[in-house]
Formats: structure tokens, sequence, C-alpha cells
């Protein structure tokens, strides 16, 4: 809920804002009254401003902390499940991990046309992986901002996948990974695939190049943005309805209500917003190692 003093807006802007790292500039006037020294300095931001002040190079400390740890979570997780795995009937986080695993073989059997040891654990990776990012959103929104709050730590994003730089980071990867494979499996094939489609005739190839390559730009773009969108969307609403309990007592009920059914609701988005990241990753690289 907000904090006393603080407006709806600057509570919803408060929530919205990572905790950045970055270099500001010589001679900026910062929000407490002191002024960088020339040639700038390295510190943590106090406000969006200070962010928007460093520019391209900000790191967010916050968004880049917690998607590392829940990889390395997930990374710890498969392992103890593969050390703990036997031949008998599994049980618990087993039986649970190996439903996984195997509804994402059958996804890849299913969707990915080529040959490459790689896509089956990427597809599981990034299932997981995305799926454990989103769920974070599900945790109360003040709860571990506040805790950190008592110790000087002024803003704080727990749900990775609501930063664009994580969702368009991984979407990159991707493309990489397209690109990579377009040229490895098609060889020149891959350039008479931007310059001679849809028209077959070397008069049209500077605008079958210009289709192509936005085609090809699309996706990345397409992959990134859709997860950044629906998660930051899901997390703004849940801020909203947090504020509600500000409102005062009478709003409270409704704040709570409100809260646990778009929590139930949101299982279901976090949930499909990972697997739809996780097929068209597939699908994309399927493209990639399709040699006509």
């Amino acid at each position: 809920m907000a904090a006393e003093g603080q407006t709806v807006s600057e509570y919803i802007i408060h929530h919205l804002t990572n905790l950045a790292y970055g270099k500001l500039p010589g001679g900026y006037v910062r929000d407490d009254g002191s002024v960088i020294p020339d040639g700038g300095m390295w510190t943590m931001a106090h406000s969006g401003a200070e962010t928007s002040a460093m520019g391209f190079m900000a790191v967010h400390v916050d968004s880049m902390v917690w998607s590392i740890g829940l990889g390395l979570f997930f990374c710890w997780l498969f392992r103890r499940v593969a050390v703990h795995a036997t031949s008998g009937v599994p049980s618990g986080v087993v039986n649970f991990a190996e439903m996984i695993i195997e509804f994402v073989d059958k996804t890849v059997k299913d969707t990915f046309h080529g040959r490459n040891p790689l896509v089956a654990p990427l597809a599981l990776t990034i299932l997981v992986w995305v799926w454990l990012m989103n769920l974070m959103d599900l945790i109360p929104v003040d709860i571990i901002p506040w805790v950190l709050m008592q110790f000087g730590v002024h803003f704080q994003k727990i749900v990775p996948s609501t930063d664009v730089n994580i969702t368009m980071g991984m979407a990159l990867g991707v493309f990489i990974l397209m690109l990579f494979y377009s040229i490895k499996v098609k060889g020149v094939g891959f350039i008479k695939e931007l310059t001679l489609n849809p028209f077959n005739h070397p008069v049209f190839i500077p605008v079958n190049l210009f289709m192509e390559v936005v085609g090809l730009l699309a996706k990345p773009f397409s992959l990134g943005l859709r997860l950044f969108g629906n998660m930051y969307a899901g997390e703004m609403i849940f801020i909203l309805i947090a504020a509600l309990y500000g409102a005062g007592i009478a709003w409270a009920g409704v704040a709570g209500l409100l809260q646990i059914g778009w929590a139930i609701f949101h299982i279901l988005v976090i949930t499909l917003q990972a697997f739809i990241f996780m097929v068209l990753t597939i699908v994309y690289l399927s493209m990639a190692h399709e040699d006509h």
C-alpha cells in the first residue's frame, strides 16, 4: 500500500522504477542538492531522473540479481532432481521435473524439424527460467521493497520479466542463434532466401531484401516485447490493486478480493507467457534449420 505522505502516482512510479547503477555526468545536481564533480561519478541512482541521466550504460541491478539468482536456482533444482532420480516410480519434485522434461521433449519433437541437440535443453531452460521470473509477480508488491528499504535500498523490482532489458536480452540471444544456424545450415542459400523471396527475379532483390529483413528483425522484437508487455501490464494491475489499501478500510476488503482473483488468473498468464516464449524459440530455430 502507499506509504504515508505518498500519493498514488508517486507510489506507482516508485514501484515501477528499477534499482540502477551507472555514471552520473559531471555537474549533475542530485535530488539531495549535491553536485557531481567533474568527470562524473559511478553511483546508485536515487530516482528515475538520475537513472535517465546515467544514459544507456545504466545497469538495472535488481533485474540482474533476481534473473541470475532464479537461473542459478533452476540449475540447482534440476541438478538435484537428476542426482536423486531412480529407475523406480518418481515422487514429489522429481515427478514434477520429469513431467516438465517430457512435455518439453514432446513439444520439441512436434515442432522442431531439424537435428540439433541444443534445442531441447534450450527450450527447457527458457520454459522454466521465464516461468520462475514470471512467478515473482505473485509475491505481494510491497513486501520485498519494504524490507530492503530498511537497509537503505531505494528501489526494487523483483519481477525481471517486467524489465524490457531482460526480455529483449533473451530475445537477442535467440536471434543470434537464429542467424548462426541459418548461415551454418543454409550457407549461401540464406542469402538467396533473403534476396529472392517472395519474388524470384533479380529485379526485385531490393524489395525482397527489405521485406525479408523486416520480417527477420520482427521476430526478436515480437518475442521480447510480447513477454514484457504482458508481464508489465500484470504488475501494473497488482500495483493499482495494492494502492486501494490506502483508500480506507472500506476499500481494503475489495482490494483483497481483487488481489486474490487477479493472482489466480495470473497463474495462467505467467505459465502461458513462458510457454509462448519457448514455442516461438523452437519455431524460429526450426525455420533457421530448413534448407530449401
